[in-house]
């Protein structure tokens, strides 16, 4: 996906993830569990547990809390994930939401000014991050990157959970990036597209009622059923909890399903769109 991608996808050991592992890693030992033997009990596997331990992912909610009880940990689990204040190439307001990200089994997302990240090519996020102003320093770049990357491991690694995505015609018409960038992230749409577990359709640049103006939409369902919503504007963002607005969210999604072309006619579409270029 990056010239910075590793062959394991997942992003660089941060000191405050580390940190946290090292913590985890104690009071396992010491409560004379395996990774192996813990995993199981938990309800992860030995490697998502492994990766924990590493720092290589953060820490989701309901993974805290089983290991607290598991490992009796006196509470110091749940101090130490809320210490992991900085997560390198997340914005602070987007990570509860990254954490919950990784536990769904439903995810929604409505966009109309750019492709989600977790569709994005390395090229394609790669313009959008050096398009940024203020600039950003090759670093900070680098960074953003690592983390797209590894968010966009739920798409690989979650076969279960459900995403759907509805994307305005007018993100590929922009060829942001130039004529290749926007070809092969066509086609890296068009091959996600191909998962069982991925639903993408397009909202036509001509369509008279509109259930989305005012603006993109993401959704959340947890592994216990509840629904979650986050918005986000320019330098900040909203982590949405609230049943009613949740509510109003999801009807529109769902109108907005209803409006966007089919799954088949958006494949065709972008099919075309891949053609005549």
């Amino acid at each position: 996906m990056s010239s910075s991608t590793s062959s394991s996808n997942e992003p660089e050991p941060t000191d405050g993830l580390k940190a946290f592992g090292a913590v985890l890693k104690s009071f396992r030992k010491h409560a004379g569990y395996t990774q192996e033997s813990l995993a199981p009990e938990i309800g992860y596997s030995a490697h998502f547990l492994a990766s924990i331990e590493q720092g290589r992912r953060f820490p989701p909610p309901r993974f805290v809390d089983r290991c607290e009880a598991s490992l009796d940990a006196f509470g110091t689990l749940r101090v130490a994930v809320v210490q992991l204040s900085r997560q390198r190439g997340l914005a602070s307001w987007f990570r509860r939401w990254a954490q919950l990200e990784q536990e769904a089994v439903a995810l929604c997302t409505y966009e109309c000014r750019l492709i989600p990240g977790l569709l994005q090519t390395a090229a394609y996020a790669r313009t959008l991050f050096v398009n940024q102003l203020p600039p950003m320093g090759d670093e900070q770049i680098e960074a953003q990157l690592e983390a797209r990357v590894g968010r966009q491991r739920l798409l690989t690694e979650r076969p279960n959970t459900a995403f759907s995505f509805i994307l305005e015609e007018h993100l590929f018409l922009r060829r942001m990036g130039g004529h290749d960038v926007t070809m092969e992230l066509i086609d890296h749409v068009l091959g996600l597209a191909k998962r069982r577990n991925i639903e993408i359709q397009i909202m036509p640049v001509v369509r008279e009622s509109h259930a989305g103006l005012d603006g993109p939409i993401r959704l959340l369902e947890t592994p216990e059923n509840k629904w979650f919503a986050y918005a986000e504007g320019q330098e900040s963002g909203q982590f949405i909890s609230d049943p009613k607005v949740v509510s109003m969210l999801q009807m529109r999604y769902a109108r907005m399903r209803a409006q966007a072309l089919s799954f088949d006619d958006s494949v065709s579409l972008l099919e075309r769109m891949r053609g005549a270029q």
